[in-house]
């Protein structure tokens, strides 16, 4: 919907800005301008500054995008790959109660 803000929470935020910064250290790591890695990401360099400061405001896509350019994009396989909690509650078995019967 546009005109409404996405409000994190401040732990949220500071992993965006450190995936943000960990963008940064890669492209610089590979030697590439910002200019190089938006116009290869089909992304205007405010956009790639956004990415790197880890703004909320940007698309996951657009993520996914800069880290394709960087080689980076099976990280994004690392994803809830490790569910601990999910695990737990699959291997403890809950089940799920059954509704009650409507009343009429």
């Amino acid at each position: 919907m546009k005109g409404t803000k996405t409000i994190l929470l401040p732990r949220l935020t500071r992993i965006l800005e450190e995936m943000g910064g960990n963008i940064k250290l890669a492209r610089l790591r590979r030697k590439l301008t910002a200019e190089q890695v938006a116009e290869r990401a089909s992304i205007s360099r405010s956009t790639l500054w956004q990415v790197e400061k880890g703004l909320s405001s940007v698309s996951f896509g657009t993520y996914a995008q800069v880290l394709f350019v960087l080689g980076l994009e099976k990280d994004l396989l690392s994803i809830a790959k490790d569910d601990i909690l999910g695990r737990k509650l699959q291997d403890a078995e809950l089940t799920v109660g059954k509704r009650a019967p409507k009343t009429k």
